[in-house]
């Protein structure tokens, strides 16, 4: 008995001593100086061969550190070319060749026959007998009622307050139940120009109904990203008075033509420039992101933005004809996913 204990801890020994050998050598190839035991510095063409690849190690540790070591050897490639290329181009100095465009998703955008030429007649003459045209004709000044969906909580109360110290002569009214087809009539007989209705799920507004009166149209926003003033970082003081400067973004098509004219349609034509407000609606990827800022002059060449709050971020469900009519109202536009979506390239606004 004691023999064969003696055959199977040699055989042990053996073993250990067989992995230990055949561990050393892998460790020595990935210190982390990038050097051997024996002090030799190892070139990158020795550590990552053309044919490498970190997927082949099959231990874990091994494997996570291989990888972190690739990605800093392929930065640092990617930063000395960068400085090559820019020491190039100050050698050239004027007769350097221009710098190349990214290729991104915006620019990469596929055309839309519906994209909007200013100096089209047909555009000039849809403006001009469209639902807005009372406004940009300046017979009408807007006259706003901001609401909520029935029994709203805390966060979306605090938002309709914080939207009306925003859009100017904005009133807010709790609906008490009332529905939306008993809402517009009272609007209308008020002289209200729009109707800006907050819904909210889980306490959580999640959805944004725009309403021009009394002829329409309605559009359908769902909502998202919403930070109120208090959530901001570095935010500034609370809006003063004063009427804002509106600034629209990237609204290029027929359908987002309508809508930026209905964002439009909520502010005064004369924007007081001593208040340095402003609120933009960017149009992004169909997304729409609002935002309300406050200039800072630093300088005579200087100026810096301050946001004020609150932010929050739209994409249009659906446009109709008309106020707001669930179930017999005729739609312009409805957003389908699944035939809509198909290209990420593709976008409607």
């Amino acid at each position: 008995m004691a023999k064969v204990g003696d055959k199977s801890g040699c055989s042990r020994n053996k073993g250990l001593k067989r992995k230990a050998a055949t561990e050393e050598p892998q460790e020595a190839a990935v210190a982390e100086d990038g050097t051997t035991e024996s002090g030799v510095q190892l070139s990158k063409a020795a550590a990552f061969p053309p044919g490498f690849s970190v997927s082949e190690i099959k231990n874990k540790q091994r494997r996570h550190l291989m990888f972190t070591r690739w990605k800093q050897q392929q930065r640092k490639e990617k930063l000395a070319a960068k400085k090559k290329l820019k020491k190039e181009r100050e050698a050239l100095g004027d007769k350097a060749p221009p710098k190349p465009i990214p290729k991104t998703i915006d620019n990469q955008r596929v055309y839309d026959e519906t994209t909007v030429d200013p100096n089209d007649e047909e555009v000039a003459y849809d403006e001009a007998t469209d639902e807005f045209a009372s406004y940009f004709n300046r017979q009408t000044s807007p006259k706003i009622l901001i609401t909520t969906s029935d029994r709203p909580h805390g966060r979306t109360v605090r938002l309709c307050e914080q939207l009306s110290t925003v859009i100017p002569n904005s009133h807010v009214y709790y609906r008490r139940g009332l529905a939306l087809k008993k809402i517009i009539p009272q609007c209308i007989s008020r002289d209200f120009t729009d109707l800006i209705v907050i819904n909210e799920d889980r306490k959580i507004p999640n959805g944004l109904i725009l309403s021009h009166l009394p002829n329409g149209p309605t559009a359908h926003f769902k909502m998202s990203s919403v930070r109120l003033r208090k959530e901001i970082k570095r935010r500034g003081k609370d809006p003063t008075e004063h009427m804002p400067e509106i600034i629209l973004n990237n609204f290029t098509t027929r359908l987002g033509h309508s809508v930026g004219r209905m964002f439009a349609s909520l502010f005064p034509h004369n924007p007081q420039f001593i208040g340095r407000q402003v609120a933009t609606f960017h149009n992004q990827r169909d997304y729409i992101f609002f935002r309300f800022h406050r200039y800072i002059f630093k300088s005579e060449k200087k100026v810096g933005i301050q946001e004020l709050g609150p932010r929050f971020t739209l994409k249009l469900r659906s446009l109709q004809k008309g106020t707001f009519d669930s179930k017999y109202g005729e739609y312009e536009w409805v957003h389908k996913p699944r035939e809509m979506d198909t290209s990420r390239r593709k976008f409607h606004l």
